[in-house]
């Protein structure tokens, strides 16, 4: 079954699982379950954040001594880092981990919507996939899956007409993993846009805005944030801006989930 109920369409749509099973074997493919499961590691990532991030202020040197010599032995004494040094690392970790995680969701999710998307294109919005169009998809899909991460984008928009919003701030996390990972978290050259910077351009809430227990996205009212680095500066976030980058991935698949029920829509003449 195929639906987006809250993403603005419900269509229905039974498929075999290979081309040449047999029939009546069924697989369901659903949008509201890719929003689903894409929302819930989102949620995840805020809460272990959150939860590291307390942690970290919460953090004591004396507490840190005694725990690093309760087992009376150390692999390598020497290389014993103290309190500050194993802070400095332990941040560095979390933020390398968290930009890392963040865009191996959008990768997931650009796969499980463009895989969605081909079934819908390939059966012209048709409740009954058949297996040769249920082949044209998956061909379409193992093209897309080994494409570059721009690549991709291009190819939502060539094909389905989506244009992707926040791409360019994805973009630019995989240029603040690439600088973290490779160069000690020093900006250089390959990072830069034609203005000399690494433009980072977050989602924040609105101020004013009161927390409900239940508020999500959808009925949040954003604001633009830009976080801005030049050559030679080193890649360092607050912990607010931590949150605002797991902030803004959830925008952007949010958006990506109602792009994709419009087309959608589109295909089988809704609204």
């Amino acid at each position: 079954m195929l639906k987006a109920k809250r993403y603005g369409v419900r269509i229905s749509n039974n498929m075999n699982e290979k081309p040449d099973d047999q029939p009546g074997v069924k697989r369901e493919v659903n949008l509201q379950k890719i929003a689903q499961e894409f929302m819930l590691g989102m949620q995840r990532h805020f809460d272990m954040l959150a939860f590291n991030l307390s942690s970290k202020q919460m953090a004591d040197e004396e507490r840190y001594k005694q725990i690093a010599k309760a087992p009376n032995i150390m692999p390598a004494t020497f290389a014993h880092q103290n309190f500050e040094q194993m802070q400095a690392y332990a941040r560095d970790l979390m933020v390398r981990q968290l930009v890392n995680d963040a865009l191996n969701l959008v990768v997931t999710v650009l796969n499980n919507t463009h895989f969605f998307l081909s079934l819908v294109k390939s059966s012209n919005g048709n409740n009954t996939l058949t297996p040769e169009s249920q082949k044209v998809a998956q061909t379409m899909h193992e093209a897309f899956v080994k494409m570059q991460l721009d690549q991709r984008f291009d190819a939502l928009e060539k094909d389905f007409s989506i244009l992707c919003d926040l791409e360019d701030t994805v973009t630019s996390l995989g240029f603040c993993l690439q600088a973290l990972m490779q160069q000690g978290g020093i900006v250089k050259e390959p990072q830069l846009d034609t203005s000399g910077k690494l433009i980072l351009d977050l989602k924040a809430v609105e101020k004013g805005d009161a927390m409900d227990p239940a508020a999500t996205i959808a009925g949040s009212h954003l604001t633009d944030y830009s976080k801005v680095f030049k050559e030679g500066e080193t890649i360092i976030f607050s912990d607010a801006e931590l949150q605002l980058i797991l902030l803004t991935i959830t925008a952007f698949g949010d958006n990506l989930f109602k792009s994709t029920a419009k087309y959608v829509q589109s295909v089988k003449g809704v609204g």
